[in-house]
């Protein structure tokens, strides 16, 4: 990341004249990772009040991202994915009109002239309550680069759930937790947080009993910044999400429980799938 900031330095933000720079200075692989990965098209989302999908569908670029079709079709697909679930292989065979969805991709591939792919789909549920979502920076009604469900569990006031839910969705997209709470990190990541903050006070001279303490309040600390709950939220810094979310409580006149949370950024991951299937 740092070659790619010089490199966009050294040449005023050429982005070309960028890749030139890195291959003269032998850095080829990047260059030819920049030609691999296909991350352009569109995130969509579509909601019911008790239930909401967010799905993304690749193109080979983003022109093809601001055409009128191919918006259709991701519309399409995500009230698909809303009546007939996220399993891909469900949603392709889900009829839309005349046709299968799957069928409704691959006319649009041969109208457009461009490869499309329905890559994933993720979809939130409560008994009673309100799914909301977010999409940032629309480029029309549901649709962008990111898109954002949040689940809340209540029995109080639906159009109080709904606000508060979009100001939840808005916070996620911002601050892009990684689990809900700590029990939902993955405990591999916890584990090298862990020795991180461990040989870093090691290598200060720490005693090994004083180090264990002090990793513990470090891990507070890493908590804060990628758990929804403890995150500092956005739309008031002098509160947790947590805290906001039990004050909400006197305006919704019930308790509340965030169900859990999707966040979809487009292209994330397709890197790392490439070099999988390599």
């Amino acid at each position: 990341m740092m070659d790619c900031k010089t490199a966009l330095v050294e040449t005023s933000g050429n982005i070309e004249a960028a890749v030139d720079w890195l291959r003269k200075k032998g850095f080829a692989k990047a260059a030819k990772k920049a030609g691999r990965i296909a991350a352009d098209g569109l995130v969509g989302v579509a909601l019911a009040p008790t239930h909401g999908v967010v799905v993304e569908v690749n193109s080979e670029t983003d022109f093809v991202a601001r055409n009128d079709h191919f918006q259709g079709l991701v519309k399409m697909i995500a009230h698909a994915a809303l009546k007939s679930g996220t399993n891909l292989e469900a949603i392709k065979a889900a009829h839309a009109g005349s046709q299968t969805i799957g069928e409704a991709i691959a006319s649009a591939i041969a109208t457009i002239g461009e490869n499309m792919t329905l890559r994933r789909a993720a979809g939130l549920s409560v008994e009673h309550g309100r799914v909301a979502s977010y999409v940032h920076s629309p480029i029309a009604e549901g649709l962008g680069k990111i898109g954002v469900l949040v689940a809340l569990e209540s029995t109080g006031d639906g159009d109080e759930l709904a606000q508060l839910g979009r100001k939840l969705a808005m916070h996620v997209a911002a601050a892009n937790p990684q689990a809900l709470d700590a029990s939902g990190l993955d405990p591999a990541l916890v584990a090298r947080e862990r020795e991180v903050l461990a040989e870093k006070f090691r290598a200060q001279g720490k005693p090994e009993n004083v180090i264990s303490k002090i990793v513990e309040s470090g891990l507070k600390t890493f908590f804060k910044e990628v758990c929804l709950v403890d995150q500092e939220y956005i739309h008031d810094q002098t509160k947790s999400v947590a805290q906001a979310v039990k004050e909400a409580e006197g305006r919704v006149k019930a308790p509340i429980k965030i169900g859990g949370f999707v966040r979809y950024a487009l292209g994330e991951g397709i890197e790392r799938q490439d070099e999988q299937a390599a």
